[in-house]
């Protein structure tokens, strides 16, 4: 068992340090989750911040874990910072939630098209309209997200903007504060749609690394526990999956290279 142990300490070392010059990704994927770990002789529940990146050829990989005190934009920012310093090439697309320090960190990859999940974005709206509305509410931002294009999603966003300024004004401008960075998947293919307008493609990910590590009560070292995470991938004991759309990504990517080229 020690044996494989410090195999795997080796792996999750090179793999944090490891060029990333050679690589490109097309859509990166960032979001935490929490695990328990020892801290100052006490339990925490602490922060695994985490970034997973789409291929050219569709397939998703792990690109970073990070242990950090918050979400705060200093701790992403770290995170960015590291995968531009091994060589990261920025990609074509961010996707996240409205985490603020998120929000704020991604700044450093200027130019960036960035998804806001729509998800994510669905549940604030709800938090902010009555409950008897939220029905009629929700049917008018499906017109957004669900559009047959990006032309027809904007003009459902802007009629939502114009219904509920009067309705609710609150939702309207909860809905306002994402702009128009709910819509950029549509600048995608259509096949892939699915799979990159929600935080849902990274979410399931981090959710199996807690399914996994859950008889663990805690971990007695922040190292111990992103070595323990980084394993399940290591050893195939989680494999992620090509995104949804894979096959359409080639061609398209061809064309948008050249033009951030």
């Amino acid at each position: 068992m020690s044996r494989i142990v410090a195999r795997l300490k080796a792996l999750f070392a090179t793999w944090q340090d490891r060029d990333l010059s050679t690589e490109r990704y097309a859509v990166i994927f960032l979001d935490g989750f929490h695990l328990k770990v020892r801290l100052a002789k006490r339990v925490v529940s602490v922060p695994v911040l985490a970034a997973l990146g789409v291929a050219e050829n569709g397939q998703k990989c792990l690109l970073q874990l990070r242990l950090a005190a918050s979400e705060a934009e200093v701790t992403w920012g770290a995170v960015v910072t590291d995968l531009q310093q091994r060589g990261l090439a920025a990609p074509l697309l961010l996707v996240v939630d409205g985490n603020a320090g998120l929000k704020n960190a991604l700044k450093q990859w200027d130019g960036v098209r960035i998804q806001r999940c729509a998800t994510h974005k669905l549940e604030n709206l709800k938090a902010h309209c009555p409950q008897h509305a939220r029905a009629e509410m929700k049917r008018d931002y499906d017109r957004i997200i669900y559009a047959d294009d990006g032309r027809a999603g904007r003009a459902a966003h802007d009629a939502f903007v114009k219904k509920w300024s009067t309705l609710c004004p609150a939702v309207a401008k909860s809905l306002e504060e994402a702009g128009l960075e709910l819509l950029t998947f549509y600048a995608f293919p259509q096949e892939t749609w699915k799979s990159i307008r929600t935080t849902s493609t990274i979410e399931n990910l981090n959710r199996e690394f807690r399914r996994r590590t859950k008889t663990q009560a805690s971990f007695s070292t922040e190292a111990a526990a992103l070595t323990v995470v980084y394993g399940l991938v290591a050893f195939g004991q989680i494999q992620p999956r090509k995104i949804d759309g894979y096959t359409k990504l080639p061609s398209f990517l061809e064309k948008e290279w050249k033009k951030v080229a």
